[in-house]
């Protein structure tokens, strides 16, 4: 691949970083990132991905900007209030890097689509805020061997894993959704606004250094933080073998999304 002069001057920082370097730029710019969710996490993920000079990312969200969102996702501002979720972040993407192709999808990812829209992707960053969408994201990337960041925030806490095939997948942690009212949402329990920016750098790096191939990814281990106390830890874990997805004896076959009662906790 020649890099142009404006590509030398744009990705120079890169382009002298040890473990980058060209070949690593390269590897970036012909990467294909798929980015489910264009709120709190996605936003910072899809904008330093296409700062990074991603050559392909894919956004997914059903959903349009409303007035509670901009306190925390921050790739969508006033002015885009109503407009589909996906097409603000689209156009901030091409004011960021106007080389970076964008494929957007205004609908949800679901269990009849999801095969089709993620095998087109070298990695898959999980921005949700639900656990059903969570475990079908891990359901469908495990059955079609394709790595991917899953990622979860509320009120100052933030926690992100990474899985590769092979790997700790996110069913061989949690099994499942949770009980209803085990775990409130962020609309019922407040998340402080930059906790979504610490975690979606974080998400962001690993699909870097993947696409890349350097570093250690977050794989069979859970990085844990509680921005309160500005302390971060973390759980290392195996393969489940009894995981009902990925085990010895899978049940699960078929991609499905399950069901999790509405949480009445305030």
């Amino acid at each position: 691949m020649n890099f142009t002069e404006e590509q030398i001057e744009r990705y120079s920082r890169h382009l002298i970083l040890q473990n980058v370097g060209v070949e690593g730029q390269q590897r970036i710019m012909e990467g294909k990132v798929l980015v489910v969710g264009a709120g709190g996490l996605g936003s910072p993920v899809a904008l330093y991905l296409a700062a990074a000079g991603v050559g392909t990312i894919g956004l997914i969200d059903g959903d349009v900007v409303d007035r509670t969102n901009l306190q925390r996702q921050v790739i969508h501002f006033t002015a885009d209030l109503n407009v589909p979720k996906v097409e603000s972040a689209a156009n901030k993407i091409k004011l960021i890097n106007p080389e970076v192709k964008v494929n957007t999808y205004k609908t949800l990812l679901m269990p009849d689509n999801a095969f089709e829209i993620i095998n087109d992707y070298d990695f898959i960053i999980d921005g949700t805020d639900n656990f059903p969408t969570k475990f079908m994201v891990n359901d469908a990337c495990v059955m079609a061997q394709k790595p991917f960041s899953h990622g979860g925030i509320l009120r100052f806490e933030g926690q992100t894993m990474t899985y590769v095939p092979g790997s700790a997948c996110y069913r061989c942690v949690f099994g499942g959704p949770p009980p209803k009212d085990a775990v409130p949402s962020c609309s019922q329990a407040g998340v402080l606004g930059s906790i979504a920016g610490m975690l979606g750098t974080i998400q962001a790096t690993e699909a870097l250094k993947y696409l890349v191939g350097t570093g250690d990814l977050l794989t069979n281990r859970m990085l844990i933080f509680d921005a309160l106390k500005m302390k971060f830890r973390e759980v290392n874990f195996t393969p489940n073998k009894n995981c009902k997805l990925c085990g010895e004896h899978p049940e699960i076959k078929t991609l499905e999304m399950e069901e999790m009662p509405a949480c009445d906790l305030h």
